[in-house]
């Protein structure tokens, strides 16, 4: 057996393995192979189109934080970016849109 793996683990594997595959290859296809782990960070990889306000580009930029992080640290980001893309809105509100047209004269005869 090896010292870098448990008994058990190499033992595991080899029950799948035909008899007469050395001990040697079985320790070196457990080695070789990456531990899989479900919760493990994985990138999305989404497309993310320019919105054409520079607000909410950035917002939405920052959801890229959360293809490294596991997926309890996505709850903060997501709140964050809600945050800024509602700021970002109200925003829009709060700007001065051109004046009204003037109202013509009511004429009352």
């Amino acid at each position: 057996m090896s010292d870098s793996l448990p008994e058990a683990e190499v033992g595991a594997v080899a029950e799948g393995v035909p008899a007469g595959v050395p001990e040697a290859v079985v320790e070196a296809v457990v080695e070789a192979e990456p531990a899989y782990d479900p919760a493990a960070p994985a990138p999305l990889n989404v497309d993310r189109a320019p919105s054409g306000n520079a607000d909410v580009d950035a917002q939405l930029g920052r959801l890229a934080d959360t293809d490294h992080l596991a997926t309890d640290g996505h709850v903060e980001v997501y709140e964050d970016v809600h945050r800024g893309l509602r700021d970002a809105l109200t925003a829009l509100d709060a700007r001065p849109g051109p004046p009204a047209p003037p109202r013509p004269y009511d004429n009352r005869s």
